[in-house]
């Protein structure tokens, strides 16, 4: 018998010109994951799929600022959300 592990889901704020770099503003396992993920859903926020990331996120403190190392994925992720908000008009 296998055990999954739960749902979890990381949220990052950054405002470009304002932060230095982006920070953790949410994260959550199970129930609270899901909320995450319906919050960001109904704010038309993107959501990117990316475990190893959600799992090198999720050791953070709420509104830890990223480390460096991370900055290279987080990166990415920034670029396909401009991407869709950007297709969204």
């Amino acid at each position: 018998m296998s055990q999954d592990k739960p749902k979890q889901a990381v949220a990052l704020k950054y405002k470009r010109g304002v932060d230095p770099a982006p920070k953790l503003v949410a994260k959550g396992r199970g129930e609270l994951a899901d909320k995450i993920l319906d919050l960001a859903r109904k704010h038309n926020v993107p959501i990117q799929r990316d475990q190893a990331l959600v799992n090198a996120l999720y050791v953070l403190e709420l509104n830890e600022t990223i480390p460096e190392d991370l900055y290279k994925a987080v990166a990415e992720v920034l670029a396909f959300v401009y991407r869709m908000n950007s297709l969204r008009g």
